[in-house]
């Protein structure tokens, strides 16, 4: 069994200090006898400086304490199965980590990255671009732009933009959905596509998402009031009203009549009028909690 970790840290991920987390999995690798190669991410180059280290020292782990735009940008990097990413959720709103079910004592986390308990888990392509979690277009994507450009971090800066959001956002939209060899043209706030079930916030927005069955679901908010909004915030889908509409597949175009708000876990991508989407089945092997 190969004893070397490497060890990849984003110091601003969240914007809180890293040092306590470094330590503790130090701490964890000596004592279990496990060869640590840290490294701690720039914003230039990152993914080439890993990629060296990873061929130099040909570790059977990766770990990452960051967001998970940083564990997205580990799995492209590196593009294989056989090495096992234990994450440490580490950014503004750890959305992957809330919809495994990670438990929230860095102890615990710690224990879970060095563990051999895995998930080989889908990826979604989207023009190109590798989405791990949640991606959408629309009113959630234009808060995340406002967040960015925002002060204030963590599940704070997000509900103070989400209210912000709703009450001066643009009106809906129209889309022309193809997928499963049908066309749906409906009118929208929002259109989600997910490979999973929560929001880092907690909010659940597709509640038959599995990162691992080879499907992803397009979800349609066609309103997206406070009413609706409320009803999403507490678990409640209202997929019986109109309101929502849910299709699962494996492949799918959008087109809307005008730019759009475009993001892609948590990053903001710009405006798009088209979206090619894709699976991609069993791009990652990540340790989660056991059962």
């Amino acid at each position: 069994m190969n004893q070397k970790t490497l060890f990849v840290v984003n110091p601003i991920a969240g914007g809180n200090d890293k040092t306590d987390i470094i330590d503790a999995v130090n701490a964890h690798a000596t004592a279990s006898g496990i060869e640590l190669i840290t490294y701690e991410t720039t914003g230039e180059d990152d993914e080439k400086a890993i990629l060296a280290l990873y061929h130099e020292h040909k570790p059977g782990r990766v770990i990452v304490s960051g967001g998970d735009g940083t564990i997205k940008s580990i799995g492209e990097t590196l593009e294989t199965e056989e090495v096992i990413i234990g994450i440490i959720p580490s950014g503004s709103a750890n959305g992957l980590a809330v919809d495994l079910d990670f438990p929230t004592t860095i102890e615990e986390q710690i224990a879970i990255a060095f563990d051999d308990h895995t998930m080989e888990v889908d990826m979604i392509s989207i023009n190109g671009i590798k989405s791990l979690h949640l991606s959408d277009i629309g009113l959630n994507a234009e808060m995340i732009k406002r967040y960015e450009n925002g002060t204030i971090r963590g599940k704070l800066g997000y509900a103070i933009q989400a209210v912000s959001t709703l009450t001066s956002s643009e009106g809906p939209f129209m889309a022309t959905i193809s997928a499963n060899g049908q066309t749906l043209e409906t009118e929208a706030k929002m259109i989600v596509m997910a490979n999973s079930q929560k929001y880092g916030t907690g909010v659940t927005i597709n509640p038959s998402g599995k990162m691992d069955d080879g499907l992803f679901e397009i979800v349609v908010l066609k309103n997206l009031d406070f009413s609706v909004f409320s009803k999403i915030v507490m678990g409640n889908i209202p997929v019986d009203t109109g309101e929502v509409e849910i299709i699962t597949t494996d492949a799918a175009t959008i087109v809307t009549q005008v730019p759009v708000h475009f993001q892609v876990d948590g990053e903001y991508c710009g405006e798009e009028t088209k979206l090619d989407i894709k699976i991609l089945h069993r791009q990652m092997r990540l340790a989660v909690p056991r059962p």
